[in-house]
Parts: C-alpha cells; sequence; structure tokens
C-alpha cells in the first residue's frame, strides 16, 4: 500500500512538472496561430541581378527616373502578389521581412481590435495565474515527500497541493480560450495590413491545451491520493475502536484473557456483528440465553431455558 501511494505520488509530481514545462513553452513562444498573408509585391531596389527576384517588381530599365522611357513589368494577375508566412503568440507577430529572409515581429496588442485589448490583459494576467499556480502545486507536492513532516502535515499539504492545480488547470482553460476568441476578433477585424488569407492554430497551441490535460491529470491524482488516505484513516480508526468496544466489553465481562487474543485472531471482520460472547469462558449450550442483572454492584447470572 505504501508503495502504491508512493507511485501515485511520482505519478503526480511527474504531472504537474510536464505541464509547467508545456505551459512555459506555449508562453513564452510565438507559434499559437501561423498562416499566410497575400500583399502586394514591392518594387525592387538595387541594380539589376541576372538572377529574377520572384519576391519584387523589377521595371524593364534600371532608371526609373528617366520620363523619356517607357517603364512596364511582366508580372501580371496573381504574380503581382507575394504570399509571407507569419506567426503570432501572445505577446508578439511576427511576419516574414520584404526580401523573405527573416521576419518582422510587432506586439500583439497593436494589432488586437482596440475595443478587445482588456480581454487580452486578462488573457495575460490568468495564464501568469496558470504557471503561478501550477508551480506552487508541484512544490507542495515536492515538499510532501520530505520525512521530516508528520502524516498530518502531509495530508495537509497534499490537499492544498491539490487545490491549487485543480485552480491553476482553471484559469490555464480560460486564458486560452481568451486568447482563441482574441486572435479570431483580429483576423476579423485587425488592422487591413495584417490580416491573413489562410491561417490555421500551431504547435504551442497545442502544448497550452496539452499542459491543460496533464495539469488536470496531476490535480486528480493528487486529489485521488489525498481522498484514499483520508477513507484508509477512517476504516483503520474504526476497526480501533471497535476492538476497544470489545476489550472493554471482556474486561467489565471478567473473561479470560485468552478469549480476547481468539478473538483477535480467529474471528473474521464480517462475524463481529453477529457474534454473541461466552459468559465466564464457557460456550452457551444451544437453546440457552444468559441475562446479566447488575444488582448493588454485584454481578448475578441467571439462566433461562427456553
Amino acid at each position: 500500500m505504501r508503495l502504491e501511494r508512493g507511485r501515485r505520488a511520482s505519478l503526480a509530481i511527474t504531472l504537474n512538472f510536464v505541464a509547467f514545462a508545456f505551459a512555459l513553452s506555449a508562453v513564452t513562444t510565438n507559434y499559437w496561430c501561423e498562416g499566410t498573408r497575400k500583399v502586394p509585391k514591392p518594387f525592387c531596389t538595387g541594380p539589376p541581378v541576372k538572377v529574377k527576384q520572384w519576391f519584387c517588381i523589377r521595371f524593364n530599365s534600371s532608371n526609373i527616373n528617366d520620363s523619356r522611357l517607357v517603364q512596364y513589368i511582366f508580372e501580371t494577375g496573381e504574380e503581382k502578389f507575394l504570399l509571407r508566412k507569419f506567426h503570432a503568440g501572445i505577446f508578439f507577430s511576427c511576419e516574414q521581412a520584404a526580401d523573405m529572409n527573416g521576419f518582422n515581429c510587432r506586439d500583439f496588442s497593436e494589432i488586437a481590435p482596440e475595443h478587445e485589448r482588456g480581454v487580452l490583459w486578462l488573457c495575460i494576467v490568468a495564464e501568469s495565474l496558470y504557471l503561478a499556480l501550477l508551480f506552487t502545486g508541484g512544490a507542495l507536492m515536492t515538499l510532501e515527500q520530505c520525512p521530516s513532516f508528520s502524516i498530518m502535515n502531509k495530508l495537509k499539504l497534499s490537499a492544498f497541493a491539490a487545490m491549487c492545480t485543480a485552480l491553476s488547470g482553471l484559469c490555464g482553460m480560460v486564458a486560452h480560450m481568451m486568447f482563441t476568441t482574441i486572435f479570431q476578433l483580429a483576423v476579423a477585424m485587425g488592422p487591413e495590413d495584417w490580416r491573413p488569407k489562410t491561417w490555421d492554430y500551431s504547435w504551442s497551441y497545442v502544448l497550452a491545451w496539452g499542459s491543460f490535460g496533464t495539469c488536470m491529470g496531476s490535480a486528480v491524482t493528487a486529489l485521488n491520493r489525498y481522498t484514499k488516505t483520508i477513507i484508509e484513516f477512517k476504516y483503520k480508526r474504526r476497526n480501533i475502536e471497535k476492538s476497544l468496544m470489545i476489550k472493554q466489553m471482556v474486561i467489565e465481562l471478567d473473561l479470560p484473557e485468552q478469549m480476547w487474543d481468539m478473538y483477535l485472531t480467529a474471528v473474521p471482520a464480517d462475524v463481529e456483528a453477529q457474534l454473541d460472547l461466552p459468559v465466564n469462558g464457557h460456550e452457551p449450550s444451544t437453546g440457552k440465553t444468559y441475562v446479566l442483572e447488575m444488582d448493588s454492584g454485584s454481578e448475578q447470572q441467571g439462566e433461562e431455558y427456553c
């Protein structure tokens, strides 16, 4: 039983720290959503090159300031547009640069609709609470394994750890749903120079919800350990009280000590309620009922025959 409790504690701690690692990785990265934006190709700058630059538009003549020359381009239709990749997170949104090398990032709060920026800040606060409560729950679970604490103190630590972990999971769920709503509003109502053509959720978003799942698994495991330990204590306490009550009855009836030992070793638990104790160490005969009468501090035993 002790080994099983130890395994449950190790499982709860492992799930907690996995959830914390996933959550920290998701919050600090900007790959919650990614997609493409359709933008017009910019005009090429610099001297002409032999290889065609597909990410910009170049005129037929490099002297674009000469008004006597007729300038024309070869790109038509969709060739005049470019699909730039972008990815966004809670704090930043990054888009490919004009030369398709590297990314240019800007604050996501500038992209979110102005009347929804308060929800974005609530999302950030909820994510911070999620990380703080999750770390606190893991620290309490680790502290519970310290052998210097008593059993009751370990039970209190287990209860607080389960409560902190469960609350952190609720905060994380609310924060993830808030970001989903804000991003969808930004796609529909955000600035024109940011709205994507196609988008989907990315690996940071999967990490965030995976963190929520492992967090709730850790909370359920810790709570299961706590309730199971409480039930075991109540069961042992009830058995001890029953044993003490029988012991007191044996003492009051002045029965030999062998009857107590026989009761402890031979009598099953489910027979205890149906067992009638013998009087003076002798087993009653069939059809006889023994009645005890107390008269002025002295004990008299009467025997009636059915």
